[in-house]
Parts: structure tokens; C-alpha cells; sequence
């Protein structure tokens, strides 16, 4: 197993489609921008947040953005996740975006571990020792 993770930055540009007819990013961007990181600290930890075949999936409990200025095509900005809280089958995460040391928006984002069997209902479930082991709750410096 590798040492446990707690953050991601990720580097990104604004592609055009992202952009609505204002010329910014659409807010829902945001979300799938917080998204790509999630996956990318999963894959940092040498996890893959959907393998082919699991019977344990990772649905979102509550997500958020509060935007702080906005972002235009091809502009460049970095976004770092951060785990923030591990629960017995709940992870929770700290979003931040930035460009050249401004903050454009900050998130969070809360997902269960739950059981998806095909033919039952999805139920929590603890989530498994391999796969928790591998994260840590990120401890802010100073």
C-alpha cells in the first residue's frame, strides 16, 4: 500500500464549451471540476473510484460551491482537494480553485460508501480497510 493521501492539485484551462454566453464558466463546471480532482486523488492513492465490477459505489450526500470571482475561456487555474473528514463510511472534502494566488471558488463535496448489488437497493455500508487506509484527513499548516 502507498503512504495515504490527503490533497490533489490538479492544473486546468478553461476550454470553450465550459463557458456560457456571458463568456464565464457556467457554474456547473465548478462540480465537475471538483470531480476531476476527486478521481485524480483517488488515482494518486492508486485507486480508481469506479472499477469495473465492484459491488461498492461512491454516491454524492451534498455538494457546494460559493464563487468568489469568475473564470473565462482560456484562462489557467489549479484545483486542490482535500480530504477534510473520514467517517466509518463517509469521506468529505475541501475544493479550492485558484488562479495566481486568487481564490476563484471554494467547495465541499460529501460521498457514502454503499452497497450496489444488482436487484437490492443501495444501503451504507463501512468502507473497506484497502480502500480507507489510503486516504488521510489533510491537516492545514501553521
Amino acid at each position: 500500500m502507498t503512504n495515504p493521501v490527503s490533497e490533489f492539485r490538479l492544473k486546468r484551462r478553461v476550454l470553450f464549451y465550459e463557458t456560457d454566453l456571458a463568456g464565464i464558466v457556467h457554474f456547473s463546471c465548478f462540480f465537475r471540476y471538483m470531480e476531476e480532482a476527486e478521481h485524480a486523488l483517488w488515482r494518486s492513492a492508486g485507486l480508481s473510484i469506479a472499477p469495473k465490477g465492484t459491488e461498492i459505489g461512491f454516491p454524492r450526500l451534498a455538494a457546494s460551491f460559493d464563487y468568489h470571482r469568475p473564470l473565462r475561456f482560456e484562462d489557467e487555474f489549479e484545483v486542490w482537494i482535500r480530504v477534510a473528514a473520514i467517517t466509518s463510511s463517509t469521506i468529505s472534502y475541501e475544493c479550492e480553485l485558484a488562479n495566481a494566488d486568487s481564490t476563484i471558488a471554494t467547495g465541499s463535496l460529501k460521498i457514502a460508501c454503499v452497497s450496489k448489488r444488482p436487484h437490492e437497493p443501495l444501503r451504507p455500508i463501512p468502507i473497506p480497510a484497502e480502500i480507507a487506509g489510503c486516504f488521510k484527513v489533510h491537516r492545514k499548516e501553521g
